[in-house]
């Protein structure tokens, strides 16, 4: 038995029609390893920035009509939420799993926070080839900053500081069927190796 990974079907709960059937399916098959990866990688920003983090698994309690397309637990230094934080997360869309680091647009002091990119530029130039951006978390895009121009980059960046809705997330996504899935091991290595990338950026 696997405590915080997940096979190729758990990722068919967004496929399920209908909000009440999905969310069933998604508390069946997701939400258990969301619950534990919390509490693992809260202990892990923890003991890694020495700020207290705490997990926030997605409810998804807004929703009266609508089924989630995608769902997640994000880490911020708030118990009371995340959204106002620059804060990391482990996310799912029916054909990723995704990790990311960044801030959203109802972040608190969003201009003044979103300059931490535009200070470390070259370091998310220097990212692995496998790392991406996000630009909008609602949808699955998330181009590879090896993709991306410097002007791409800076216009992206510009944008989460000067346009309200505008955000900004480094990320790492990986296909249902991607052997770093196949065991908690190597799930849970693939993560770490993952925040450490984005670690410097939180400290920064």
């Amino acid at each position: 038995m696997t405590k915080y990974t997940f096979k190729p079907k758990d990722f068919k709960a967004f496929n399920v029609e209908g909000l009440d059937a999905r969310m069933e399916a998604l508390n069946e098959y997701i939400r258990p390893q969301l619950h534990e990866l919390g509490e693992y990688f809260s202990d892990f920003f923890t003991s890694q920035t020495g700020e207290t983090f705490y997990p926030h698994v997605a409810k998804h309690a807004r929703r009266s009509v609508n089924a989630p397309k995608d769902t997640w637990v994000a880490f911020a230094t708030s118990k009371r939420g995340y959204k106002m934080l620059p804060h990391f997360q482990i996310g799912m869309f029916e054909d990723q799993l995704f990790v990311m680091f960044g801030i959203m647009h109802e972040a608190k002091d969003k201009a003044t926070r979103a300059k931490v990119f535009e200070r470390k530029f070259k370091a998310i130039q220097q990212l692995p080839d496998d790392y991406r951006v996000c630009l909008d978390h609602m949808k699955p895009d998330k181009p590879f900053i090896k993709d991306l121009t410097d002007d791409d980059l800076k216009e992206a960046i510009q944008r989460a500081i000067n346009v309200k809705k505008g955000e900004f997330f480094i990320a790492r996504a990986i296909t249902p069927q991607d052997k770093r899935l196949k065991s908690d091991k190597a799930f849970i290595a693939f993560l770490e190796e993952t925040f450490d990338q984005f670690l410097p950026f939180y400290s920064a």
